[in-house]
């Protein structure tokens, strides 16, 4: 047992020093294990890659959905392996889908902000989505920080009077940040003072000091009792594909990353009605389509009651999920999954507020995953099936780059 827990420690030692992978990553490598779900890169800019998914289904709705993850981290979480990726799921049931993979940035795009990941990341994917699939409405969903991204271009969008949206979708995101729960430890000015000093040496936050203070959060589970089981028991624990995931990390641009921090965090811009977009502010009440909102149970980083607050600031329809699990392993909830339940309720536009704790005590509890009520939900906003559109629309400036994942999630 000593021994084994020896080898265990030298070996992760060693890793970290040379820069791999933990053990057993090697099992999970993108495009031939998770990230597998065929399609084509439609495209490719400075910022992201625009991944269009092959249907499966003779007939697809019409409206396709757009998916915005967050940029601190790879957008495979959402179609990890066959079996529990949401993608594949999606499609499966009949939805034509499209995903943004951010490019992992380095030094020289230390002056990339917010703006530029609304510019060449929301809109330009939208600009393709809706050439590919002309003449119908978008539904755009939003992971975590991608979710918030997704919340600020939707008040653009609803201000300015574009109407492409047909229905929103937040995943774990945040859209008023005054109780962002364990994760305001880190988040004070001093800290983010320190960072930004950090980031004006190397021009990026690393993917390392951003999985420090998720570990942080969960010390117990990610930290002391790994050391325990593999250190001192000896018990080396199976890597899964989620584990891998996580381990393949990201960075973040300084301005960018700055600019998060110090408008949502510690300003709260976005829900005060002072988050500027083209130099005037946007307010999340102006959204009057269909929103769908997810918060998970037991979630370190976007705490659902935080989520919840979505209520307070918007009066348009408003379905609410709350699902066992995290942050990501409650998105990550494939059909069949033991150990699963989620509660929902639509909130009719204009209808009036009940607080999260009361909203948690009524709601009926639904056994099983919570993706099944969003393919649902989206179908009741979408209209006939139709034959599938074609891959990428090259006359109009979108011809296939590559075959998914594309090559950005690689970096």
């Amino acid at each position: 047992m000593l021994a084994r827990g020896t080898s265990n420690f030298l070996d992760d030692l060693r890793r970290q020093l040379s820069g791999q992978p933990p053990a057993g990553t090697e099992n999970f490598v993108v495009g031939r294990d998770v990230a597998v779900t065929e399609g084509k890169v439609v495209l490719r800019n400075r910022l992201i890659e625009l991944i269009q998914y092959t249907p499966t289904t003779e007939k697809v709705h019409p409206e396709p959905i757009l998916i915005i993850p967050a940029w601190i981290m790879k957008y495979y979480v959402l179609d990890l392996s066959p079996h529990n990726s949401l993608i594949r799921y999606l499609v499966a049931q009949g939805h034509t889908v499209f995903c943004i993979s951010w490019r992992n940035p380095d030094a020289e795009d230390r002056d990339l902000g917010m703006d530029e990941y609304l510019e060449f990341g929301l809109h330009a994917a939208l600009d393709a989505v809706t050439s590919v699939v002309p003449g119908h409405g978008v539904h755009a969903a939003g992971y975590c920080l991608g979710g918030t991204l997704l919340a600020i271009g939707a008040s653009a969008m609803a201000r300015d009077g574009d109407t492409r949206l047909v229905s929103v979708s937040l995943l774990a995101a945040q859209t008023d940040f005054s109780e962002p729960g364990e994760l305001s430890l880190f988040i004070n000015e001093s800290q983010v003072a320190l960072l930004e000093a950090s980031m004006a040496q190397t021009g990026y936050l690393t993917s390392d000091q951003m999985s420090g203070a998720f570990q942080l959060l969960r010390s117990y589970d990610l930290i002391w009792s790994r050391m325990i089981d593999e250190y001192l028991l000896g018990d080396r624990r199976a890597m899964t594909d989620l584990m891998a995931w996580n381990a393949d990390g990201t960075r973040l641009p300084a301005k960018m990353h700055s600019q998060y921090l110090r408008r949502l965090y510690l300003n709260n811009d976005l829900s005060a009605g002072r988050y500027p977009v083209t130099g005037r502010p946007v307010s999340v009440g102006d959204i009057a389509v269909p929103v769908f909102c997810v918060g998970t149970a037991s979630d370190h980083i976007a705490p659902w009651r935080s989520v919840y607050k979505l209520h307070l600031l918007s009066s348009a329809e408003l379905t609410f999920v709350l699902t066992t699990g995290g942050h990501n392993g409650g998105i990550v909830s494939e059909p069949g999954r033991g150990n699963r339940q989620y509660q929902i309720h639509t909130r009719a536009a204009g209808d009036g507020y009940m607080a999260p704790d009361e909203w948690q005590a009524t709601m009926q509890t639904h056994p099983d995953s919570w993706w099944p009520a969003w393919s649902a939900w989206l179908r009741e906003r979408s209209g006939d099936v139709v034959a599938p559109p074609l891959i990428g629309a090259e006359s109009s400036g979108y011809p296939t780059v590559c075959d998914a994942p594309g090559e950005y999630v690689r970096n």
